[in-house]
């Protein structure tokens, strides 16, 4: 044992508390007084020991202690959040960045003689000075990703040494504390009892015997009829059997694998809705039922609870024949959806069934028949039991609630989905049809929000691609459009997104920001939102910090609109990063052989990675969809704050042959 001494920083693994003393900046005692709490300081004391071991400050590899972490978590944290070894590091990943730096709303511990704003619990407020906060928030790095966890206790933030840092357990201090910590928590694992057998179990409960005087009967009189009743139930029984199994019995659904899944699985129900199949004799209709899709895949987004995929991904299995397993495994989602719809005159059934691909169970099944009027009812109802089955599943209850339609005309939504399905190829010929589509809907349905703001993106992308006879005048015409759009319909995230993306391109940066922070006060799970703030971000010369936005962004897009990969690549090459922005570049033009944007973005990488057969390669490809293309135009277009940037790009795509 050693004498103790006054350390600036304490971990104590006997009481499970933090104290920072920082002379003249900072005096906090922190509590880890739960399960999962102690389980997220024994992971601090963790990393400030193997910093101690190399000698400096520096980031801890967790993977490659992964049998560690394991027994940290199922004896401290009494298998806090998952004891699953896939699963583990991904939610210390979230954890850590997400939770443990935020010193106010500190849902990892508590801090005793602190007076919150209100209530205890997640997401109130301590009162803490500005000082107070950054030096907490400067105690912590995360790098590499949910597989790849890197964590760094960063004293040397605060000017101090990893010798001002103490652990202590048992009265021992530093290294052998730790070392008799892991220790204590190896003997508990071994001393958990064990479970007796079942049969032990049994022969210990003795049932005292009735003792019963009884006549003596012969035995073809005593089991005669016993024997007949019995015989006729087993007949009936295999009969029935025989039925269900031939005609009621529904078809074996094939599991998923968890391990087998392309993505891991999220930390809170995940869920595809699969395009809800067209049962009517009119082809037309097609568009209807991708309608009620749609619509169900918007409102379930809405509830933080969820984990839904995107409808690009979801629109990618429209007409194919696949199972459950398939999509669950491609997808990383547990949950699928899947209907049909019947649409004859003014009336329509659907019928809609979900699916817990893992256990293969049959959750929640219904069909409804409805007058056409009712569409957007019926869409509420579907969506709010799905819900209820998912959220229910965790003792949430029936909380979700389904936010009301921006359309009022059915026929108007309709053709303004299609219109955006248009404007998604990023081509001329899509375009025009996009925007003929829009002011069809705006016609049938003046009021309807979506349908302006996605107007004004043709019309943007006129301006942007040299498709327009006056760039300036399609660029007001979509900023005119953003704004009646917010006019309509204020509480739409993606009007608010439009405008801070006409806001970035035209370089008025900051307005951009204000734009997308409204947009994610709407709806913090809106990729359109992450999308743009990456964009701004990469315009005003941070793509580092816009490459994790754009990964969240794609992470429910596993199959992703064409511009989000374009914008992916695009932070990459101006971080430098060439190769995985031609990588990225790549997977666009497969996504949209015709997208013009897509070929220019590979060619300004493959210019700047020195592939110069590749880059002129790709911009054959771009005069092949525009042969008027114009650098000169196309650099107008480019919101970079630093001028540098433009003139880096440019200079790229003229070493590649365009002019």
């Amino acid at each position: 044992m050693v004498e103790k001494t006054q350390h600036p920083i304490k971990i104590d693994l006997n009481q499970f508390k933090l104290q920072i003393e920082i002379k003249n900046k900072i005096e906090l005692t922190l509590h880890f007084d739960s399960p999962s709490r102690r389980f997220y300081l024994s992971l601090i004391a963790f990393v400030v020991n193997q910093m101690k071991k190399v000698g400096e400050v520096t980031s801890i590899l967790l993977q490659e202690h992964l049998e560690l972490i394991v027994l940290l978590n199922t004896t401290v944290g009494s298998s806090a959040g998952s004891s699953e070894k896939e699963n583990l590091l991904t939610r210390v990943y979230r954890k850590w960045k997400d939770a443990l730096p935020n010193l106010e709303e500190a849902p990892l511990f508590r801090i005793p003689g602190r007076k919150k704003g209100y209530n205890e619990g997640i997401g109130k407020t301590y009162q803490f000075t500005e000082v107070e906060k950054d030096l907490w928030a400067n105690l912590f790095e995360y790098k590499g990703s949910g597989e790849n966890v890197r964590l760094r206790f960063s004293i040397d933030r605060l000017g101090i040494s990893l010798e001002d840092v103490e652990i202590e357990f048992g009265g021992y201090l530093n290294g052998e504390a730790w070392e008799r910590f892991i220790s204590s928590l190896k003997e508990k694992e071994e001393e958990k009892p064990k479970a007796e057998p079942i049969n032990h179990v049994l022969e210990e409960i003795k049932v005292p015997a009735l003792q019963l005087e009884r006549r003596k009967i012969p035995w073809t009189s005593r089991y005669r009829w016993v024997t007949l009743i019995v015989a006729i139930i087993v007949v009936l029984g295999a009969i029935t059997l025989a039925i269900w199994k031939a005609y009621l019995k529904p078809p074996p659904i094939k599991v998923a694998s968890v391990e087998k899944m392309a993505f891991p699985l999220p930390d809170k129900p995940s869920i595809v809705v699969l395009p809800f199949v067209n049962m009517s004799d009119d082809p037309k209709q097609e568009f209807f039922s991708d309608g009620i899709t749609e619509e169900i895949i918007t409102a379930l987004s809405k509830s933080p609870d969820l984990f839904v995929i995107a409808r690009n991904s979801t629109f990618a299995y429209k007409g194919r024949q696949v199972k459950v397993k398939q999509v669950s495994e491609e997808l990383g989602v547990q949950y699928v959806l899947e209907g049909s719809v019947r649409k004859a005159g003014d009336q329509v059934r659907i019928t809609a069934q979900l699916i817990d691909a893992i256990t293969g169970y049959h959750l929640w099944s219904e069909r409804y028949d409805r007058d056409l009027k009712d569409i957007f009812a019926l869409q509420d109802e579907i969506t709010l039991k799905v819900m209820t089955a998912l959220l229910g599943k965790l003792q949430l209850g029936p909380r979700a609630q389904v936010m009301a339609r921006g359309a009022r005309n059915l026929e108007a939504f309709l053709k303004a989905m299609e219109g955006r399905e248009h404007f998604y190829r990023q081509n001329k010929e899509a375009n025009v049809m996009a925007q003929k589509l829009l002011e069809e809907a705006i016609a049938l349905d003046p009021k309807y929000a979506r349908a302006y703001a996605n107007l004004g993106s043709t019309h943007m992308m006129d301006a942007l691609l040299g498709w327009s006879k006056s760039p300036g005048e399609s660029m007001a015409r979509a900023m005119e459009l953003a704004h009646k759009a917010i006019s309509l319909d204020e509480s739409d995230p993606f009007a608010h997104a439009f405008l801070a993306y006409l806001y970035g391109v035209t370089k008025q940066h900051d307005k951009a920001l204000s734009q997308v922070e409204r947009a994610f006060a709407l709806d913090p799970n809106f990729p359109d939102a992450l999308f743009v703030m990456a964009q701004v971000l990469i315009w005003i010369g941070k793509p580092e910090e816009a490459i994790p936005l754009l990964q969240k962004a794609l992470r429910p897009n596993p199959i992703p609109p064409v511009q989000y990969l374009n914008v992916l690549s695009t932070a990459y090459r101006v971080a430098g990063q060439y190769e995985k922005a031609i990588e990225t570049s790549k997977k666009a033009v497969q996504r949209a052989s015709n997208s013009q944007l897509a070929y220019i973005y590979l060619t300004a990488a493959c210019a700047l990675a020195g592939r110069e057969e590749e880059a002129h390669a790709a911009a054959a490809e771009v005069l092949r969809i525009n042969p008027k293309f114009s650098i000169e135009r196309h650099a107008m277009g480019q919101g970079y704050r630093n001028q540098a940037h433009t003139n880096h790009y440019i200079n790229a795509l003229r070493k590649a042959g365009l002019k």
